[in-house]
């Protein structure tokens, strides 16, 4: 997973982007051309945007990059990615070294995923 600084975002191309809100349908959107997709985390608290990246990946079989943007912090990183994320931009206040940190931390999960279908008794 890429991580992004706050300040690096903003120089970010903004180009073939669709930026969803949390109460956007996944399935209902036009994909064509799209390369990237911003999801939008406006609370920590708020979960929507990974059950829109899973939607997103399994229903739609979105290729392209999907990115975490709003209030990103680095304890959510793994699971973001297992969800189907590909980029985060971290909240202004977040370690991006401890951010890294955290991401490689587990080096496998009991319960399947995006990255690995089968879960760990299965494989």
């Amino acid at each position: 997973m890429q991580l992004i600084s706050h300040t690096d975002y903003a120089a970010l191309s903004r180009d073939l982007l669709l930026s969803l809100p949390n109460d956007a349908e996944p399935m209902q959107q036009q994909l064509h051309n799209v390369q990237t997709i911003e999801l939008h985390f406006p609370k920590f608290t708020d979960g929507r945007a990974f059950s829109q990246a899973l939607m997103l990946r399994r229903r739609c079989g979105f290729k392209g990059e999907i990115r975490a943007t709003g209030d990103v912090l680095v304890d959510q990183l793994s699971q973001m990615q297992r969800c189907g994320f590909s980029s985060a931009v971290l909240r202004a206040n977040q370690d991006f070294a401890k951010g890294r940190q955290l991401l490689s931390h587990f080096s496998a999960f009991y319960q399947g995923d995006l990255l690995q279908a089968h879960p760990l008794f299965a494989r």
